[in-house]
């Protein structure tokens, strides 16, 4: 991983880490005002994926993605993987970044924007309000080459149908300082008991999400609970995992959305030990800071983006060629060691310029992963399968999280 990505290497940084083709404040023509995610509780919705074949592009692609996933060089000439897709296919490329999952949902229900990279705690959102179309994965021929687990998931997938191509994975990991944490550390205790001897400067990932990781720590501490999915909680377990994040709250000196505040924050001492990203702690300790990460013994949550393709769009055809080139192994090899997470594509891990890099980002340890459960949208038909309660919609941990930080 190059220092020299901190702009683009993480998929929450802000507005100014975004690839110059972003298009600021303004949607591509035709666009309509944005309206509020919906829940996903409805079946999935009708449509057939495209028969293809795959045709002459239509000369555009308007592309919503992180930061780092749709670079075209105007920043840095070396990291450009936009401006030779427009040259092999003809199809000119918008690109607008955005920095939350929840904005990317807003922005598509807003309409005029033909692919989005969505994390699992968007693609539901998208599927059930009807935002997203089914992919035919025939299309795609370097679909054939990517990691088995990553395919068909809960969150891509719905009754057997694929909606969308698998980009790249990491786990939330557990960080500390060495110089002033004992260690090693394997557990999220430290970030979660009020006995922890961190108090003040423990660090915690902000966003509602995070709500799924104190859902983790009781599936291992508190088994009489029943948790099986951390995203699947029926009121007790919300409830239950509110009330540890609320213990948490007295311990955390930062909360953190933006990596590059994260490393700030080790840096100064401000933050000593919490929830972190492999890239944060490559990147911390090329900067000096002396920290190590792991997965915890209890488990992590983490993200698998996907390459998902709009409903309504007219340009389908570049939006089909774009799914190809950016899963292919030159581009996916490309995109995730600029960004710090394991690639998609298994054959991109022969040519990442850094030859350890996939065993880093554990790309192809099926074990490792495992017990990592990626993000997705919580809904009130419980995920885990239960038909015999209901389970706390995202909506809710939205609220719940907002009354937590405000309080």
């Amino acid at each position: 991983m190059k220092t020299a990505a901190a702009c683009s290497v993480a998929a929450l940084a802000l507005a100014a880490c975004s690839s110059s083709s972003d298009s600021a404040s303004s949607a591509p023509a035709g666009s309509g005002a944005a309206s509020a995610p919906a829940e996903s509780q409805a079946a999935a919705p009708g449509g057939a994926a495209y028969a293809g074949p795959v045709g002459d592009g239509e000369g555009q692609l308007n592309i919503l993605a992180w930061p780092g996933y749709a670079e075209d060089g105007s920043t840095d000439p070396s990291v450009d993987w936009v401006t030779p897709f427009e040259k092999a296919t003809g199809c000119q490329v918008n690109v607008k970044t955005f920095g939350t999952s929840d904005e990317a949902v807003k922005l598509m229900q807003g309409g005029g924007w033909d692919v989005v990279s969505a994390s699992g705690d968007a693609t539901l959102r998208l599927i059930y309000g009807d935002t997203v179309q089914p992919v035919n994965t025939d299309l795609v021929p370097n679909y054939a080459d990517i990691f088995p687990d990553l395919k068909m998931q809960k969150f891509n997938s719905v009754d057997g149908v694929a909606y969308g191509i698998p980009h790249g994975r990491g786990a939330n990991l557990i960080m500390w300082n060495t110089d002033k944490v004992t260690g090693p550390i394997d557990s999220w205790a430290p970030t979660f008991e009020a006995d922890s001897p961190y108090k003040g400067t423990v660090t915690a990932y902000d966003s509602p999400i995070f709500i799924a990781d104190a859902a983790v720590y009781l599936m291992a501490t508190k088994p009489e609970l029943g948790i099986t999915d951390p995203y699947a909680l029926d009121q007790t377990q919300f409830q239950a995992a509110m009330d540890l994040l609320t213990q948490q709250k007295e311990l955390v000196g930062e909360y953190w959305s933006d990596y590059t505040k994260s490393i700030d924050s080790f840096k100064s001492g401000t933050s000593t030990i919490g929830t972190s990203w492999q890239v944060i702690a490559n990147l911390a300790k090329s900067e000096g800071v002396p920290v190590e990460a792991v997965k915890a013994k209890e488990g992590a949550t983490g993200w698998s983006d996907t390459w998902m393709v709009a409903k309504d769009t007219p340009n389908i055809n570049c939006a089909y060629k774009w799914l190809d080139w950016i899963v292919s192994p030159e581009a996916n090899a490309q995109v995730a060691e600029w960004f710090g997470e394991a690639p998609a594509n298994a054959k991109a891990c022969d040519l990442t310029s850094d030859k350890t890099f996939c065993d880093t980002y554990h790309a192809g340890d099926t074990e490792y992963w495992k017990d990592v459960y990626y993000w997705n949208t919580p809904t009130a038909n419980c995920l885990d399968g239960r038909t015999d309660t209901q389970c706390v919609p995202y909506s809710d941990w939205s609220t719940a999280w907002a009354e937590l930080r405000s309080s």
